[in-house]
């Protein structure tokens, strides 16, 4: 093929269950929350991401997959090659994606996808993953629960390049199927998508962990405190972040993983009492005893992580030690480009 033609996805059959497989973790909030989480596919000495900012349940229905020359992309990480950042310099020539933003770019992680070697790698967000990978002794509890799969577990760096830097120092020979990247989410990878998907499924089964209830939320009341406010109720499933006394302690520990940080800010913004709503800026507010809050023009993606942190903290117990992202991370999830453009192409899967 000459390197100015451009590409078509792949049609064999492998590929379609690919996009299929990424397609319904996409719908499952529990594994991908917004435009989080990615996947790729290695044919021919290309490597097809996921597109920043772009949402997994679309990927049946939409091209969201990048193409990239796959080995050059490697050396550029080995080499240290600064283009590596954004992976733009490796996307091969395509028929182009659909769009009506900013000029789609792949994956923020496209490299420690380039980096595995094997075809199939599956990234998620997973919620059973993230309640054992934001505690201090993460390695050590998940030890037990992992015991016999072909695994490792990565302390916090900030995606991208760094991330994947740290994961080659790491399997210095040979790269593990599985790997727990800590206050951050879940690796995957196979020969087939059949070999990702049973091994999601196993980690998923042995991370589970028992959700604590939690009081039901007045819905009317919730409509009431929010109404003349730029606010509008959290989804019910989200009220245990305000009406939980363990999951309020935990949120307020601060952001346990780098999306809440990207779609709603640093920490946790609470108010008391919710009528002073009408007084507030940030994407989502919590109310003690009374009720979750986001606000009305915040893209989708906010709802979706708001979701997310009540999932995750409706799984963990203020005694465990949970430890949240440092300031300096923050800081850096805050100021780096890639997360910048990510947020600004939020908006609903199409």
């Amino acid at each position: 093929m000459s390197p100015l033609s451009p590409l078509s996805p792949p049609q064999d059959p492998e590929f379609r269950a690919f996009l299929a497989y990424s397609a319904e973790i996409g719908h499952d909030r529990l594994l991908v929350q917004g435009p989080g989480g990615n996947t790729s596919f290695k044919e021919d000495g290309v490597l097809w991401v996921k597109a920043s900012g772009t949402w997994l349940r679309e990927a049946e229905s939409r091209p969201i997959m990048i193409p990239l020359a796959l080995d050059p992309l490697r050396e550029a990480v080995r080499s240290g090659d600064p283009r590596a950042e954004t992976a733009l310099d490796f996307v091969l020539p395509h028929d182009g994606l659909p769009h009506d933003g900013p000029a789609l770019r792949p994956s923020v992680e496209a490299t420690l996808h380039a980096a595995l070697p094997q075809r199939v790698v599956i990234h998620v967000h997973c919620v059973e993953t993230l309640a054992w990978a934001v505690r201090a002794d993460a390695e050590a509890a998940l030890t037990p629960r992992l015991a016999g799969l072909d695994w490792r577990f990565l302390p916090y760096v900030r995606p991208g390049p760094p991330l994947t830097r740290s994961l080659l120092a790491l399997s210095t020979r040979n790269a593990p199927d599985i790997v727990v990247l800590g206050q951050h989410g879940l690796v995957v990878a196979g020969a087939t998508v059949e070999e990702a998907r049973a091994r999601l499924g196993e980690v998923r089964k042995r991370l589970a962990r028992p959700v604590r209830p939690a009081p039901v939320a007045d819905e009317a009341r919730l409509a009431r405190l929010a109404a003349e406010t730029p606010y509008r109720p959290a989804p019910a499933e989200a009220q245990h972040l305000a009406l939980d006394p363990a999951s309020l302690t935990l949120a307020r520990l601060g952001s346990l993983y780098p999306d809440h940080v990207v779609f709603l800010g640093a920490g946790l913004v609470t108010t008391s009492p919710a009528a002073s709503l009408a007084r507030q800026s940030a994407p989502m507010v919590v109310a003690p005893d009374e009720g979750v809050f986001i606000r009305r023009d915040a893209p989708p993606a906010v709802e979706a992580l708001t979701l997310a942190l009540a999932d995750v903290t409706a799984r963990l117990d203020p005694a465990e030690p949970v430890i949240p992202l440092d300031a300096a991370a923050e800081a850096e999830l805050l100021g780096w480009e890639a997360e910048h453009y990510r947020k600004r192409l939020a908006r609903a899967p199409s």
